[in-house]
């Protein structure tokens, strides 16, 4: 794959204070990455970093297998790049000035200024906004400006600084879903920095994880949200059941794990003998009805629970049972009502082996 960012041992200090240590990154071409972590980790730092915007206290950025070293280079390789920020940034102009902004700046002919701009509309779907002062903009309609001030230019590497943080849940969603459709089609190579999991989940096809300034696991989206590295990595990607246990046998690769006296079977690499945690997340809890019969489900772990709590978690419910630990599960309006729920009532909950992952607790 072709590299088109490139850190190695970068370490960016405010004053005295370390408040980036990146031993190794990278983007590739046509990968979607988002940069994920809370706030205060650093990656909005970054990501002025590799725009060129600050230059590191040590170590290099590659763009395009090259480190810039003068400001000639800087200024054409940050033209290869475009950069959304969380406040739309708008001149008081009308959508068709700012839009076109850069082009002009870059002294392209007016036709094509043109068709580019009448374009790039089209994609966020504001063709009507055209002639529109920015002024008179909602927050969602001057973050699609934005948007398309950047996609306009045709950029190399697309960087994203949580533009959707402001804007109210149906908004987020609509240009989300509106943003995702055109980085697919045009294979858009794209870093996304959020803290939003739904937005890493539905955007991104990798993630990179930060906390204190340090990038603590990278992969494949899903393989970093089923599979993470420790514990905080859990907690931060949404894994709701957190258990503390002990591998008390293991045969063909399914451990058996103590869990206050109740058995977890779990498909695992880790050895007979380890402390573990077991990381569940909460859709893969699959919940049946309570019978006195053997549930019918193929999945190996099977817990007759009660119902602690039910709560609204968005678009799904979120259950909470005490099956000799807690453990949560989230579910869909329909299946609250097909199972007809209560606190207080038992539940059967199953999980998969293969649907729990275990860390080794030193």
């Amino acid at each position: 794959m072709e590299k088109v960012l490139e850190v190695k041992n970068l370490i960016h200090k405010y004053d005295d204070r370390i408040v980036l240590d990146i031993e190794e990154f990278e983007l590739n071409k046509g990968e979607v990455l988002a940069l994920v972590g809370s706030n205060g980790a650093g990656k909005s730092t970054f990501l002025r970093i590799l725009n060129l915007l600050e230059k590191p206290s040590q170590g290099k950025v590659k763009i395009f297998g090259i480190v810039p070293t003068n400001n000639k280079q800087k200024h054409i390789f940050r033209r290869r790049m475009a950069m959304v920020f969380q406040e739309p940034l708008l001149f008081k102009s009308s959508v068709y000035d700012n839009v076109s902004y850069g082009l002009r700046i870059r002294k392209k002919n007016k036709n094509s200024i043109k068709n580019k701009v009448l374009e790039a509309l089209e994609k966020l779907e504001i063709s009507h906004l055209i002639n529109r002062p920015a002024g008179t903009l909602s927050g969602g309609e001057a973050q699609r400006v934005s948007l398309a001030r950047a996609l306009v230019l045709e950029p190399e590497i697309l960087l994203l600084d949580e533009p959707f943080a402001e804007l109210d849940q149906p908004t987020r969603e609509e240009l989300r879903h509106n943003l995702y459709k055109i980085i697919r089609r045009e294979n858009q190579t794209t870093l996304h920095v959020t803290h939003d999991r739904n937005e890493t989940l539905v955007i991104s096809d990798s993630v990179a994880l930060m906390n204190k300034g340090k990038i603590i696991q990278r992969g494949r989206t899903e393989d970093v949200f089923n599979k993470p590295i420790n514990e905080f990595v859990a907690n931060f990607l949404g894994v709701e059941t957190i258990l503390y246990g002990k591998i008390t046998s293991k045969r063909e690769g399914l451990c058996i794990v103590n869990i206050n006296n109740q058995k977890l079977e779990v498909v695992s690499d880790l050895e007979k003998g380890e402390n573990v945690i077991a990381c569940i997340r909460p859709e893969n809890v699959t919940l049946l009805k309570y019978s006195l019969k053997a549930p019918l489900t193929s999945a190996r772990n099977s817990f007759i629970s009660t119902i602690k709590d039910i709560s609204s978690y968005g678009l799904v419910y979120r259950v909470v049972m005490d099956c000799g630990f807690n453990l949560t599960s989230f579910i869909t309006r329909e299946s609250l009502d097909r199972l007809n729920l209560k606190i207080g009532e038992k539940i059967i909950a199953s999980i998969k082996a293969t649907s729990i992952h275990l860390l080794s607790r030193k």
